[in-house]
């Protein structure tokens, strides 16, 4: 075995081991009940732009995206834009290291505010990206998607728009499909289940409304995807427990 297999080995091994630290779980799980209502998401920015991710999940990110080698990546939710420059950016290395021809990231959000277009446009990676302003769960959005994705080979989505267990169901059952197999759908903000009920007082979701039990939900009648827990027991620190689902037929 060459001394690279050996180390992806003992890493693998390593992070089978950690759900069984009881006190490197519990401290894990400490630490996101304490860090989330701060927003210590939002301290994080990539090439200039807010992301509003915990590094551990971009970290990941970086991992399923190389790792897949997607050529169209689709997004729900866009805020400031980081996490969609983000993919763009791992369209844009995987062309420049010659893993895909020519990628795409599209990218929808229901509100896409006028400054943060602006900023998004003015990025040099703004000419991977196309967004679309509406609701992810319209029908006329949905189709426009597929239409825009039907001429590419690989595709992973990324979930992270309304957090309530009905829109995020919804999202599933219209963009899952679209997921190449051995491929990602990864469900952000899973991470609300597991909080205290009644901490999201200004939100629609809480504690038994959420993309968790959206996950569960689907899950229940859709046996193409299982949850990858290999990256939330090797992250620990992530705001999508159970929410990395991989394609595997």
């Amino acid at each position: 075995m060459r001394p690279n297999e050996i180390f992806q080995k003992e890493c693998i091994e390593r992070v089978r081991s950690y759900k069984k630290n009881h006190n490197l779980v519990k401290a894990a799980a400490a630490f996101m009940r304490e860090s989330t209502l701060p927003k210590y998401s939002y301290n994080f920015s990539w090439l200039g732009h807010p992301i509003i991710q915990y590094p551990q999940d971009i970290v990941a990110m970086q991992e399923i995206i190389w790792n897949v080698q997607p050529d169209l990546i689709i997004e729900t939710g866009i805020a400031h834009g980081g996490s969609v420059i983000f993919s763009a950016s791992m369209i844009a290395l995987l062309e420049k290291c010659g893993c895909i021809e020519m990628g795409h990231v599209i990218a929808i959000d229901i509100d896409i505010r006028e400054h943060n277009r602006i900023e998004i446009e003015k990025h040099p990676l703004c000419p991977y990206i196309t967004m679309i302003q509406g609701s992810s769960i319209d029908g006329d959005i949905a189709e426009q998607v597929k239409s825009l994705s039907k001429n590419y080979k690989k595709i992973l989505i990324s979930l992270d728009s309304n957090h309530t267990h009905s829109h995020v169901l919804k999202e599933l059952e219209l963009y899952a499909p679209l997921v190449s197999v051995g491929s990602y759908c990864d469900v952000f903000d899973t991470i609300i289940e597991n909080m205290p009920e009644n901490s999201f007082l200004d939100r629609p979701w809480d504690k038994g409304n959420n993309p968790k039990t959206a996950v569960k939900e689907f899950l229940k009648h859709n046996n193409n995807f299982v949850i990858d827990n290999d990256i939330e027991h090797k992250l620990l620190i992530t705001v999508a427990p159970d929410g990395y689902l991989k394609r595997i037929k």
